[in-house]
Parts: C-alpha cells; sequence; structure tokens
C-alpha cells in the first residue's frame, strides 16, 4: 500500500516534529520517494479537525494529551509511540499586592476556571476545552505540592462557551481569565506558554506561583508534561519504515537543538506566534536540550497520572490503558537508524 503524503500536526509549542519541519529536515527526507510532507497547521480548512481526532491515518501528531487522551478514550484508532516532557512557564497570575506567594496561599481564594466550550458538549469532544483541563490540572498540582486539594478552593467558571472570533491573539483567546482576574471577579488564574506571557504582561497582572519551581515532576503533570506523540495505527502497520524514518528526523532536530538555543528560540517565535521575549521568558533553563521523545518508565507513569486526572474530572468517555496504547518499536527503531547514519557520515 502506497502513500503519496505524510501528515503530521503540533501545538504552537517546543517540539521535535516542529523544528525538524521549520528546518527543512522532513521535507527532504522523503523527496526522494515523492511523498509530499503536510501540516495540518498550515493546510487549515476542513482536516484541521484532525489535530483534535485523529481521524486521519496518514497522520502523525506530537501535542498535547488533553486531546490526545479524550480522542482514544472515545475511539480513535491511534498508538502512542513517544512522550517529551517541556516544562513552559506553567504558572498562576495574580493581581500586584495580592499576597498570594506560595500554593499554601491559594487556599480559600477564588480560583479562575474556564467554562466548557458549546461545541465541546454538542459534538462530545469535551478534551478540546483544553483551558479548562490545564487550568484544573495545574491547580491540583500546585495545591498538592502542600497537602491541599480543590475542595480547599472555590472554582470560578470563566469565559464564554462560544469560540474565540478569528483574529483573536492566542493567549487572549485561550486564558479568557486574566480579564476576569483583572475585573477582581477571582483572585489567580492559571496559564503556560509563551503567549500567556504577553497577555500577563498585557493586562498588567504578574506571577504569584512559578509552578515550573516546583520540586517535583508529579505536581507539574498537565497538558504537555508529559506530551504523546500518537500516530494512527493504519499508518504504524503498513508504513513502519516511514514512521521510523520521520522519527528519526525528529531525534536529530533534538540533538541540534541541544546545541543552537537561540536558533531555536527564533524558530520558536513562528511556532508559538510570540515575540522573543516572551519565548525567552516561556523558555528557561536548558529546555532546548529536552527535546527528544522517550517512553520510559518515569514518563510513562506520569502520563497515566495525567489520565487518571482526566478521567476523574470529566474529560474522558472511558478509561485507556496507557501501557497497552504504547508502543515503543518505532522510537527505538528511529535511534538505531539515526545511529547509523551517523556512522556511515564519519
Amino acid at each position: 500500500m502506497s502513500i503519496d503524503t505524510i501528515w503530521f500536526t503540533r501545538c504552537p509549542v517546543p517540539t521535535a516534529a516542529g523544528l525538524a519541519y521549520q528546518l527543512g529536515w522532513l521535507e527532504q527526507e522523503f523527496a526522494a520517494d515523492g511523498i509530499a510532507l503536510k501540516t495540518l497547521q498550515e493546510t487549515g480548512g476542513k482536516l484541521a479537525r484532525h489535530h483534535y481526532d485523529h481521524g486521519l491515518s496518514g497522520l502523525i501528531r506530537e501535542g498535547g494529551n488533553l486531546l490526545a487522551l479524550p480522542a482514544r478514550a472515545q475511539g480513535a484508532d491511534t498508538r502512542l509511540v513517544g512522550l517529551t516532557w517541556i516544562d513552559e512557564w506553567q504558572t498562576i497570575l495574580v493581581r500586584p499586592g495580592s499576597g498570594i506567594r506560595s500554593p499554601r496561599d491559594l487556599r480559600g481564594k477564588r480560583l479562575a476556571l474556564p467554562v466548557f466550550r458549546r461545541i465541546d458538549i454538542e459534538e462530545n469532544r469535551r478534551g478540546r476545552s483544553i483551558a479548562r483541563g490545564m487550568s484544573l490540572a495545574g491547580y491540583h498540582g500546585a495545591l498538592a505540592s502542600v497537602g491541599l486539594g480543590l475542595a480547599d478552593v472555590i472554582l470560578e467558571e470563566v469565559g464564554s462557551p462560544e469560540p474565540a472570533s478569528p483574529g483573536t491573539a492566542p493567549g487572549a483567546s485561550l486564558w479568557q481569565g486574566i480579564a476576569a482576574l483583572v475585573r477582581g471577579d477571582v483572585d489567580a488564574v492559571y496559564v503556560k506558554g509563551a503567549a500567556a506571557v504577553e497577555a500577563a504582561r498585557a493586562a498588567g497582572v504578574e506571577v504569584g506561583i512559578d509552578l515550573d519551581a516546583l520540586p517535583e515532576r508529579r505536581f507539574r503533570v498537565n497538558n504537555g508534561t508529559p506530551r504523546p506523540i500518537t500516530v494512527h495505527r493504519d499508518f504504524l502497520e503498513h508504513h513502519f519504515d516511514l514512521l521510523v524514518r520521520f522519527l528519526a528526523q525528529t531525534l536529530r532536530a533534538a540533538e541540534w537543538a541541544a546545541g543552537h538555543r537561540d536558533e531555536v528560540r527564533a524558530i520558536l517565535q513562528q511556532e508559538t506566534q510570540a515575540g522573543g521575549d516572551a519565548v525567552a521568558v516561556a523558555y528557561r533553563e536548558g529546555f532546548h536540550a529536552a527535546l527528544a521523545p522517550d517512553l520510559s518508565a518515569e514518563r510513562l507513569a506520569l502520563f497515566e497520572q495525567q489520565k487518571n486526572f482526566q478521567l476523574a474530572h470529566g474529560f474522558l468517555d472511558r478509561d485507556v490503558d496507557v501501557r497497552a496504547w504504547a508502543d515503543d518499536r518505532p522510537l527505538a527503531a528511529a535511534r538505531a537508524l539515526l545511529d547509523n547514519r551517523g556512522k556511515l557520515a564519519a
């Protein structure tokens, strides 16, 4: 069975796949085969929905687990072939002078909880309300780090159930709780990523709690920590060699990134739709040296933790067996292929 196009999709965050694409390596890898490399982000249109439902058989996805896990729970025939972990400015914002400086200070406070989007309820695609899922997980992790829970705070629903209008800035559209914070309707709001840096600066609010600084990774588990790489089972079974070559280029990009921090940040301005200062704030302390995916026992355990959290809070229609979902063969073969190419080039 031959194919003429490989599709991939990624979130607006640091990903090895995004780097390999921006460097031209993915297109070069398949050009001699006459296989086109296309992305859902650049193509858009009706195909864009497959970033959420993974219904395109020729698709490789490196993106948030709040989309990948619900899609799997709702029947998407996918396999998990890799996990990444990148701390990306998970913070809880507050108004200046609030006195909120540690997770313990959140007790009894009003925390912004984005509403479910109406279309997500109508189409039973609750994972698309990712701001809600990320906020819940962010608060839960912060509170758990000091022995508290969600019952110790007041969750105030904020924002509109309608999709953002075209042209709305990414940070403003995703983190509608910032406006509620400025108005005084809530005391704190969870945000993450470079676009949120710019949205926070524009609103005049500040970081009360830096979640990236929490001492244990289990308290920082969220939508992108860990971030899964998933493929359609049909692609895995019928085009295993193409998948391996794709993953080999992402591993190559991750290795390149480790020695090219400034170049990576320049690429991320395009990937995240944020300015250079915001990218530098959001992605700190060696992030560029840790872009490579794996399926280590630690990452699988943290991913399972996130799955259990989503199940408990109504984001999954049914349970997902993370261990059975995972397949480590493609990534192992990609590593071997990259190592062999390196030996041949030496």
